[in-house]
């Protein structure tokens, strides 16, 4: 048996909750202590609400005064009416509330029949009932009840690393066990009940394992992870009463996007699936994801990749899954890459403006302005030595004389030859640095006995600072 445990203040939204099953025939009143009933069966919510003020005290600090318990037996246990009655008793006494009031609802929406418990926490005196180490005392109580009744020991489904996240399926086994035996007045509704209640488990447990799980910045990321298990998440902003509200509310789909449930709102499934809890993984997200390692992988499937399939599919090889959002005219204007490598989601223009949409939409929607292969580094230019020729004029220029370092061309040597290695030097100057080789024509740039390279390049950094500071100031 599995018991839950939740402390609240609101002692009248814990009635009107079980109140709701009993109006709708689901569920229906068992047992109460200290509590009015009439033995119907039914709850009046007013009377219960002021039965259970008269045992409040008027002052105490306790800020959350009342407690809600659910205990579930294990499926394969069939239970009475009786036998849940006698559990919810002594689990109660064991937990040391057997002289507080308390209201015991056996909840039918579920084929799992189980039974829930509104219960102060809080005695007359103002003082609240110890609570210490309250949720190991209850599993241990709850394993010797079963013991005690023969039942079979159930335990909390834990979330394991290794545990796979699976897609949301509306199909299954919706039958009321009392169908057969004509017991259940209302199938039709029942169906549809336990239905719903089997999505919204499973969307809950999407969204839990994704959140904890993978890492994403934006709820385009988040929404595009979650559609790979047939979930949606939309932001709902709105005002009430004057008071502003941010939320989220998910959708359970199936595998072509289509809504196939009714949604629900994050404080259904969870305080995990919240607006508060989401965008807190959002801002967690920014300091631990590493692009690099999808950044690599995906430039090497793109480089190698013939089409668009060829694409997705070299991805996958690599444990990537990579959504794309297509316009009305079949046009990529959205693209994002799951790595289930590293955990991470990735919009393409993240990795950069070669991945973004318009990149992708370029190089598969249309090849013909797909971007030629090209090196990621540029080869360098070798250049062939200038060698010094004799002077053919006569004229009165100087011969050439001294090492290749202080090698000097004349006036008339630089017109003969500057046909033929104008290109050559001015490709020398761009690749090799400014001052390399001496630039035909121009003197003042002339490397001289008094240069000084570090001087030379502190006065070029003054110089691009200046030119920074000319910008126009708008």
């Amino acid at each position: 048996m599995v018991a839950k445990i939740s402390l609240g203040s609101s002692l009248y939204g814990a009635i009107a909750y079980n109140g709701e099953k009993i109006n709708k025939e689901k569920g229906r009143v068992l047992d109460t202590n200290k509590i009015f009933n009439d033995g119907s069966g039914t709850v009046n919510i007013r009377r219960a609400y002021d039965d259970f003020l008269r045992w409040m005290p008027s002052a105490t600090r306790t800020e959350k005064p009342m407690m809600h318990i659910s205990l579930n037996p294990h499926p394969d246990d069939r239970l009475s009416d009786t036998d849940f009655t006698r559990l919810a008793h002594e689990y109660m006494e064991k937990m040391g509330f057997a002289e507080m009031p308390y209201l015991i609802v056996k909840h039918e929406d579920i084929d799992r029949h189980h039974v829930h418990i509104v219960a102060l926490r809080v005695g007359t005196d103002g003082r609240c009932i110890s609570d210490s180490n309250n949720f190991y005392r209850s599993k241990n109580i709850c394993r010797e009840l079963e013991k005690k009744y023969g039942l079979k020991p159930a335990e909390r489904e834990k979330i394991t690393p290794d545990m796979p996240i699976r897609k949301v399926d509306p199909s299954g086994d919706f039958s009321c066990q009392r169908e057969q035996s004509g017991a259940c007045s209302n199938y039709a509704e029942r169906s549809r009940d336990w239905r719903e209640t089997h999505i919204k488990r499973q969307v809950a447990n999407a969204v839990k394992m994704v959140g904890m799980r993978y890492k994403f910045q934006t709820i385009g990321e988040y929404n595009a992870i979650l559609s790979l298990y047939n979930v949606r998440c939309e932001q709902t902003d709105g005002r009430v009463n004057g008071r502003e509200y941010h939320g989220l509310v998910y959708f359970a789909t199936d595998d072509s996007g289509r809504t196939i449930a009714t949604p629900f709102k994050a404080s259904r499934l969870g305080k995990f699936a919240s607006r508060t809890a989401i965008d807190g993984r959002f801002e967690r997200a920014k300091d631990k994801i590493d692009i690099t390692p999808t950044k690599r992988k995906v430039a090497d499937v793109i480089a190698n990749a013939t089409d668009k399939s060829d694409f997705i599919a070299k991805l996958k090889e690599r444990n990537i899954d990579v959504v794309l959002r297509y316009t009305e005219e079949g046009r990529i204007y959205g693209v994002t890459f799951i790595d289930h490598s590293t955990m991470t989601v990735l919009n393409g223009s993240r990795l950069g403006k070669e991945f973004s949409a318009n990149a992708i939409n370029e190089r598969f929607n249309n090849p013909a302005n797909a971007p030629t292969d090209t090196p990621d580094v540029a080869t360098p230019i070798v250049v062939p030595p200038i060698e010094p020729t004799p002077d053919e004029t006569g004229s009165n220029n100087q011969s050439q004389t001294g090492t290749a370092q202080d090698t000097q061309t004349s006036g008339g040597q630089q017109q003969s030859t500057s046909g033929q290695s104008q290109s050559t030097v001015a490709q020398s100057v761009s690749d090799f640095g400014d001052y390399d080789l001496p630039i035909p024509g121009l003197d003042l740039f002339r490397q001289g006995q008094s240069f000084n390279p570090d001087e030379e390049e502190f006065r070029r950094r003054m110089q691009r600072k200046k030119k920074k500071g000319r910008r126009p100031k708008f």
